[in-house]
């Protein structure tokens, strides 16, 4: 595909993003690549560049690594590369993977083309569900840049950690949080994500699963906040997903009239 049919462009300051929230389903990856399919399909109608998937949204959130963990070349990349390919957009996209004798809980960034640009390794693991007992946390943060934009990758229960995110706040322009954030807990998921982006000063992108799986009930809520916390997704014309529109302009443009490193302390 040529540079001019291209949703972004080089000179482009922005990306359209499109919230890949939906049903992963439970253990099952063919069920769940078929849908994400379809998303990316509505996603590129839609004139979206980015599409952002769920956490493990190939199989749920699963500590069965044994069975269902894929290593970095495993059949669920090589399909989530094929369809970035064939749509010709960025996935960002939450596996579980296997590398070095380890499994890991990881964030995968896919270019238009289908090429991995980046994996992030969730950092901070999830005790309350065993998480801890299966999976090795991350050693790092981990920043990519999507075509225009400069962007960091997290995983679910990062997000109650602003630590990280400060780590890495000042140098980009998005925050990208895949998730399967259970219902009981829907509100600390609100009030989270809009608080990493107000006091980054930068975008916040949180996509969450829905449905049902392992006996827990999931409900969404994905949400695209801007630099000052403002909620910006909305549906697309066809009503089908929600999007929203990210600047790097517009992150320095608040960096600038309202900087917050005045006040910082050594």
């Amino acid at each position: 595909m040529t540079s001019a049919q291209s949703v972004v462009t080089n000179e482009s300051d922005s990306l359209v993003v499109a919230l890949g929230e939906y049903d992963t389903g439970w253990h099952d990856p063919s069920a769940s690549l078929e849908r994400i399919s379809d998303l990316a399909g509505r996603a590129r109608s839609a004139g979206a560049a980015l599409l952002v998937l769920p956490e493990m949204c190939t199989t749920g959130f699963t500590v069965d690594a044994a069975r269902y963990s894929e290593s970095d070349d495993g059949p669920s990349t090589r399909a989530i590369s094929d369809i970035a390919a064939r749509n010709d957009v960025y996935i960002v996209a939450g596996l579980s993977m296997r590398r070095d004798g380890r499994y890991l809980n990881s964030a995968v960034a896919f270019a238009p083309d289908g090429e991995v640009l980046a994996t992030y390794d969730k950092q901070r693991l999830f005790g309350y569900a065993t998480e801890h007992e299966i999976y090795s946390p991350g050693t790092g943060p981990c920043i990519v840049s999507l075509g225009p934009l400069t962007v960091a990758m997290f995983v679910c229960f990062d997000l109650r950690f602003p630590e990280l995110f400060r780590e890495v706040g000042p140098d980009v322009d998005a925050m990208i949080v895949v998730a399967n954030w259970p219902s009981p807990r829907m509100k600390h998921w609100e009030v989270l994500t809009q608080a990493r982006a107000i006091e980054n000063q930068c975008y916040l992108i949180g996509v969450n699963r829905t449905g049902k799986a392992d006996g827990l009930e999931y409900l969404g809520g994905s949400v695209i906040h801007d630099p000052w916390g403002a909620r910006i997704d909305a549906p697309s014309s066809d009503a089908s997903l929600r999007v929203g529109t990210v600047s790097h302009g517009k992150v320095a443009e608040v960096r600038k009239s309202f900087p917050l490193d005045l006040g910082a302390r050594d």
